[in-house]
């Protein structure tokens, strides 16, 4: 509180040689990804996409204690998510280069160094800056998890880490919304809201200790500069893009707002024609374009817009719904996602076998198993909201959590399956960009129309609406997912 384009094929003569993954000296070369480092990565995943939603429960009490006012609550969610999103294929491009357990080391301890500042702030915005410099450390985290596996790992190995990786990401949410009410309802020593954020800093000192023995140093054989004009493009269209649709709503969608909105299609084409002329004169740029010519990783990002937008807006629009519509305390709201989080839980469990067996598809049946959820719930409120409750919510919400792991399982492994290793920073990067911006669209889109139509049009009506939208995006990725390579490596 949780974009895809095509371009030019580069002139060979400007790819680098490439060993082969399959050579003795690559082998040799190669690092190794061990169970204790591959645990230490993923706790590493674990923390920065919990923080994306653990907020949103505690949100009310940081108002109370901080006089924050809904604006200024809003920054605290998306400056967070702001923050994150923009910086992430720099964090990517900062591994390839510097290294990425050295940049993974880095960003876990100040993860821990911001989260501190947050527990600790004393007014609204001072907490508004601290989550902005926490979102901007878990850039710097994250996209060396997905980088280290790729690179560290082959085969099997890498088919589960990233199977994994992707049941980490989903059940995260789930659990961030349930901890969070959990810590603000336990109010340990009389932090409050606080724990939300103390509680990272111990784990996170854990992640960046851990990972000195565990995690294998990887770099780029190729290591290029900072694209400074990539990065400003792509960070100033990022934030023309979601500042008015995460503040618009709060701030009565004033001149700023529709200013903002206006550029950021200007902006996203001036990022795309600075990276593509820089690839062609043989640079490396922020994000190079030539990635998205190959299917998996364009197809496959193709299919996490629609996935990561709806499931982001599917737990902010649900969580608001159980408090407001059903008044639900924060700890029952969080314990009514549950089945959710159980069914993606086991449906992520099964993945790498049925992945095996049968390739893509899995994410096409996970895309109805998703729709028939999404229907389910649909006709359960439109058919006695007044009797609405959790238990009635469970078979729709369960359907829902199976179909998204198993969209969600298979679909890291599809994207990165053919990256280059000397590419696997700035992939990653580029995949959890799609991820983290996608899911910030979801809550500021999904979740601005809901709160606008529900005191209009009553709490059942809009979320019947709103459900209708994801189940329209659940037909997208049906349809998306027929054209993903059947194999997935």
């Amino acid at each position: 509180m949780t974009q895809q384009l095509v371009t030019q094929q580069p002139a060979i003569s400007q790819t680098p040689p490439v060993i082969s993954q399959a050579s003795p000296l690559a082998q040799a070369a190669a690092p190794t990804l061990g169970p204790a480092g591959l645990v230490t990565v993923l706790l590493g995943a674990f923390l920065p996409m919990l923080d994306f939603f653990i907020v949103n429960v505690a949100l009310p009490t940081i108002d109370h204690d901080l006089a924050a006012g809904p604006a200024v609550l809003e920054l605290v969610a998306a400056g967070y998510g702001i923050a994150f999103a923009v910086l992430l294929v720099l964090g990517g491009r900062l591994g390839d280069t510097f290294g990425r357990r050295r940049l993974f080391i880095i960003g876990a301890g100040a993860f821990a160094v911001t989260s501190l500042l947050c527990g600790l702030a004393p007014t609204a915005w001072t907490l508004v800056a601290a989550r902005a410099a926490q979102g901007a450390s878990a850039a710097l985290l994250l996209p060396q998890v997905l980088a280290t596996i790729t690179a560290a790992s082959s085969g099997p190995q890498r088919a589960r880490a990233l199977s994994i990786y992707g049941a980490v990401g989903g059940i995260s949410v789930v659990i961030g919304q349930v901890l969070g009410g959990m810590l603000v309802s336990a109010d340990l020593f009389g932090t409050g809201w606080r724990a939300v954020f103390l509680l990272n800093v111990p784990f996170a000192l854990l992640t960046a200790v851990l990972a000195i023995p565990y995690v294998p140093e990887s770099r780029s054989p190729h290591a290029a500069g900072v694209d400074l004009p990539g990065t400003a493009l792509l960070t100033a269209a990022l934030l023309a893009l979601f500042l008015p649709l995460m503040e618009g709503r709060a701030a009565g969608w004033p001149l700023w707002s529709w200013v903002l909105l206006g550029a950021f299609p200007l902006l996203a084409a001036a990022f795309l024609y600075v990276e593509r002329r820089a690839e062609q004169a043989g640079q490396v740029p922020l994000v190079p374009l030539s990635l998205l010519r190959i299917p998996e990783m364009r197809r496959g990002l193709g299919v996490a817009v629609p996935y990561f937008t709806g499931f982001g807006g599917f737990m902010f629009v649900v969580a608001v719904m159980l408090q407001q519509g059903l008044r639900l305390g924060p700890v029952a709201a969080g314990w009514a996602l549950v089945p959710m989080a159980v069914g993606y839980f086991f449906a992520s469990l099964s993945g790498p076998r049925l992945i095996s067996r049968f390739g893509s598809r899995v994410i096409t049946v996970g895309a109805v198993v998703q729709g028939l959820g999404l229907a389910v719930l649909i006709a359960t409120v439109l058919m006695d909201w007044a009797h609405f409750s959790p238990w009635r919510m469970l078979p729709g919400v369960a359907l829902a959590g199976i179909g998204q792991g198993l969209i969600g399982t298979p679909l890291f492994r599809v994207v990165l399956s053919k990256v280059p290793i000397e590419r696997a920073g700035v992939g990653s990067g580029v995949l959890a960009t799609t991820q983290q911006s996608s899911l910030a669209l979801g809550v500021a889109t999904l979740g601005t129309l809901f709160l606008s139509l529900s005191p209009t049009i009553g709490i059942d009506h809009a979320l019947a609406l709103v459900l209708s939208l994801q189940l329209t995006g659940s037909a997208a990725i049906f349809l998306l997912s027929i054209r993903l390579p059947r194999t997935v490596a």
